[in-house]
């Protein structure tokens, strides 16, 4: 079973790492990381550089597809990207398309998601509904063989259901217990409806500016 988690300049490091790390201990897997060329592609913090070792081209039927997010996703939609030729021509023939926070604009730009229950990062709910996509706050959403999931740490949570479809729920189970992942966080202000307005404005003030230095190449 193959499993491809294309990268790009400007990824969120944590959308794609996350069920990467989950995805190492499935046995039978083989997880491939993939780029449109091989080669240093760097996360949207331009802090940590990844080696990429495959090309899109040499990964032109996974099992399963998982679609990494970011601030870059925003120009890839308006420019066009291979990414999104890639997952337009391998969705068809995987078992599982599925992304991980804006990952989910990717694939609403490859046509994936028109009529589809779908959720991405809360800030960009208006954008995946202009795909014809339904925006949901659940953290996981399943839509027949597209799975998406919400922002950035839930792409654990979707590794794990995964797993749980791949394998089992006992595996899925195993998995959690080795990486010890048992979420309590010291606030309770990891989704919109839990945070207060003044946390949500300033969330998004700066989220907003980076999707306009993306757009604009910075």
């Amino acid at each position: 079973m193959q499993i491809a988690i294309p990268l790009f300049p400007g990824h969120t490091a944590l959308d794609s790492v996350g069920p990467y790390q989950v995805f190492s201990y499935l046995p039978g897997a083989e997880v491939v990381v993939c780029a449109a060329r091989p080669g240093v592609v760097e996360d949207d913090a331009g802090l940590l550089a990844v080696d990429v070792r495959r090309s899109l081209a040499d990964v032109p039927s996974p099992d399963v597809i998982v679609v990494p997010g970011g601030q870059s996703t925003h120009r890839m939609i308006r420019d066009g990207d291979p990414v999104i030729d890639w997952i337009r021509t391998t969705a068809p023939h995987a078992t599982w398309t599925t992304s991980v926070c804006t990952g989910a604009l990717l694939l609403g730009a490859a046509g994936l998601l028109t009529g589809l229950p779908a959720t991405t990062h809360w800030a960009s709910y208006d954008v995946l509904a202009s795909f014809g996509a339904s925006p949901t706050q659940q953290r996981v959403v399943e839509a027949g063989a597209v799975v998406t999931a919400a922002g950035v740490s839930a792409g654990i949570d979707l590794a794990l259901t995964l797993v749980g479809k791949l394998a089992g729920d006992d595996a899925a189970r195993a998995i959690q217990l080795g990486i010890e992942y048992d979420p309590q966080p010291p606030y309770d202000a990891g989704a919109p409806s839990k945070a207060t307005p003044a946390i949500r404005e300033l969330v998004g003030a700066v989220l907003d500016e980076q999707r306009r230095a993306a757009l604009a190449g910075r």
